[in-house]
């Protein structure tokens, strides 16, 4: 892991991880029920766009090497059972 809750003035990224040259960042989004949705649905298209761009910020600031390949995760947690989505976005 090379991050945990990762911030700046624009926002915050849960996690970022690293796997050789590739940068995962992973949205966590945690629900009690799905009186709401599923927690994945929570990750919409204005929260992707955000997202995106604080990764391009902190590949810029505190990427400790240049990315070849990066992806967008989403881990949901329901009922304390965790499912990651791999590529969300």
């Amino acid at each position: 892991m090379l991050a945990k809750n990762w911030r700046c003035r624009e926002g915050e990224l849960d996690l970022i991880l690293a796997n050789g040259r590739l940068y995962v960042f992973c949205e966590v989004k945690t629900r009690t029920s799905t009186a709401f949705g599923a927690p994945v649905e929570a990750v919409t298209r204005d929260k992707q766009r955000r997202l995106r761009h604080l990764a391009a910020r902190w590949l810029e600031e505190d990427a400790p090497a240049r990315a070849r390949e990066i992806r967008f995760d989403v881990a949901s947690v329901l009922a304390g059972e965790i499912e990651v989505l791999e590529g969300a976005f």
